[in-house]
């Protein structure tokens, strides 16, 4: 009788003053969940068994969510991911006598992307190399432009080119789906910007013509703002920036500001528009009229490349996955509830100084944080579909991974021989593909922070790389003239 009552003041004690209770049985632990974004939640806290399994994890963390249909979530423990079991994340909590174990999650995609395994076609027919390939936002339709002045529409099932346009008089350095799918913009190195019709292949409207030098980037205004998809704006060697109306075809603004060319724009889901540009400053202006709002300094070279946490939003919120249900929103409301999810607008920029730079542009002319490591320019960069992680890519021969709330390292990725050229994320944001000067495409597996497919197959270098949306394909092109298109 004395020894159980020992033991249970021992318990008492041990439950005010440590996280870890000791029993006859196990070890327990405090606890309390935490989102990503710092919400705890509600329930208080929670005296959980230390080797508690992350499938019983995500049933407790649902109950307390109320939800009705169970939601996969990935957890964390001082930013290390609880694999199999809470113990073996919880020991150096106990070295530094923590009060509460506080266990972070984040929600996942409901589907499951699997890795692109073969390349399953070679799609030929491109005279010169292909500069960027693009699926359309359903990821039903793949677009690719290219050296030899030529668009070319294929047909993904069939492999196929679907319509050849014709129009430019110059290398299309690059081309952008509009939010709706319906509409293709392409631009070369004459400063000509074209619009094609995917359904037909034939051009909508007249040559929207204006700048004085080459095109280098386009950006549609998002679609919860226009459902239309009428506007558009370009950055361009002229250090210029335009919108354009596509129906008219003609500029209704000019934004003028830079020094040096224009290298990569973004249009925001609450009405600004990013620039980057060689002048090592990125600009952040209001579109409705043009006034510039803000100028982002910090870097010491040319700004090569911008990457917002909605990209993926704003690419495919039109898209209602379940839209074959009886009660859906309408295309405009359900993109602009999937843009509202994400929260506050983060801005990452990279950059030929080896860094980036993380901003919140909409509120602060200072940046968050300065992530260092790169030992060559910055070439791209791109958030992850669910905003929560960057990965960034150098002619280093890396490709680096970073929080996207914090800036801070989370890992290296390496195996290529030559540059990364191009990145891009499977939608449900576990794998990233990354094309190489090397000839090869990589597949990188965000649980393990290692490869997961080496992918050769191109006879040159790799320029460009896009996952569809829909997650069941990946292209790429490059100066081997062929696209190519791989699956599992």
């Amino acid at each position: 009788m004395n020894k159980r009552k020992f033991s249970d003041e021992n318990e008492n004690r041990q439950t005010d003053e440590s996280p870890l209770i000791e029993t006859m049985e196990n070890k327990r632990v405090l606890t309390r969940f935490k989102s990503d974004k710092g919400e705890i939640l509600p329930g208080g806290l929670l005296d959980l068994p230390v080797n508690i399994t992350v499938s019983k994890l995500q049933a407790i963390c649902n109950a307390l969510l109320q939800n009705e249909e169970p939601v996969p979530f990935i957890f964390y423990v001082n930013d290390t991911e609880i694999v199999d079991s809470l113990e073996n994340n919880i020991k150096e909590y106990f070295s530094i006598s923590e009060d509460v174990v506080e266990i972070v999650y984040q929600p996942q995609a409901i589907f499951k992307v699997r890795a692109v395994t073969r390349c399953t076609g070679s799609l030929e027919g491109h005279k010169e190399a292909v500069i960027s390939v693009a699926f359309s936002p359903d990821g039903t339709c793949l677009a690719s432009g290219s050296g030899d002045t030529t668009v070319r529409f294929w047909d993904i099932y069939t492999q196929t080119p679907h319509y050849t346009c014709e129009g430019h008089k110059h290398w299309v350095l690059c081309i952008s789906w509009s939010p709706c799918g319906t509409k293709l913009a392409s631009a070369c190195k004459n400063g000509t910007i074209l619009l094609w019709d995917s359904k037909t292949g034939k051009q909508i409207g007249r040559p929207m013509l204006g700048h004085k030098m080459w095109v280098t980037c386009l950006c549609w205004e998002p679609f919860h703002k226009n459902p239309e998809c009428q506007y558009l704006v370009s950055a361009s060697k002229d250090c210029d920036l335009r919108i354009w109306d596509t129906v008219r075809s003609q500029t209704v603004r000019t934004l003028s500001g830079h020094t040096k060319c224009v290298t990569c724009v973004k249009w925001g889901g609450r009405g600004l528009i990013y620039s980057a540009s060689q002048d090592r400053t990125i600009k952040v202006w209001r579109a409705e009229d043009g006034i510039l709002c803000r100028t982002l300094e910090g870097h010491a070279h040319w700004v090569n490349t911008l990457a917002l946490n909605v990209d993926y939003v704003l690419r495919c919120g039109s898209f209602n996955p379940e839209k074959s249900e009886e009660k859906t929103a309408s295309p405009v409301e359900y993109a602009k509830k999937c843009y509202e999810s994400v929260g506050e607008e983060i801005l990452v920029s990279g950059s030929d100084d080896f860094t980036l730079y993380l901003w919140k542009p909409e509120r602060e002319k200072k940046f968050i944080a300065r992530m260092t490591g790169h030992q060559q320019l910055i070439n791209d960069v791109k958030f992850s579909p669910d905003g929560r992680i960057i990965a960034s890519a150098s002619f280093d021969k890396s490709i680096k991974l970073w929080e996207s709330s914090t800036g801070k390292y989370i890992t290296s990725l390496r195996g290529h021989v030559q540059a990364v050229y191009s990145i891009s994320w499977s939608a449900d944001s576990r794998l990233l593909v990354s094309g190489s000067a090397d000839s090869t495409l990589k597949v990188w597996s965000l649980k393990t922070k290692k490869l997961c497919q080496d992918l050769p197959g191109h006879a040159d270098e790799i320029y460009a790389v896009d996952w569809s949306p829909d997650g069941l394909r990946v292209a790429s092109g490059g100066k081997d003239k062929v696209l190519r298109l791989w699956q599992n």
